[in-house]
């Protein structure tokens, strides 16, 4: 990965923190926390990484919040950002957290296994 892709990345992360917390009211919106981001080599595309605290159904939620608002997100994004080309948003979840959370969760069980 460049440089350049990487401050972009960085920035988006930063930037599109900010608008979700300050521009985006929509009730349905839980608990959202950018994880990463990543930008195509055209920085045409960015895929947003997010990790949602709630129930299946408020992760969900959020997701469709966000989805919708993305446009709104860009164009939010392209008035902050000093680039010709605006990338296009997507979100996704970030399974990696969830991963990590339970092979901690498992490695509690087995040292309080072992004690016993």
């Amino acid at each position: 990965m460049s440089t350049r892709q990487d401050r972009i990345k960085g920035f988006l992360k930063e930037e599109i923190s900010e608008i979700i917390r300050r521009e985006i009211k929509d009730p349905r919106l839980g608990f959202v926390t950018i994880t990463d981001a990543e930008v195509t080599k055209d920085l045409r595309h960015a895929i947003i990484y997010i990790s949602v605290m709630g129930d299946e159904k408020q992760k969900n939620d959020s997701l469709s919040v966000l989805q919708h608002a993305s446009g709104f997100i860009r164009k939010e994004f392209g008035q902050r950002a000093a680039m010709k080309v605006i990338p296009d948003i997507h979100f996704k979840f970030d399974t990696a957290v969830a991963h990590g959370s339970r092979i901690f969760e498992l490695l509690q069980q087995v040292k309080t296994d072992e004690k016993e």
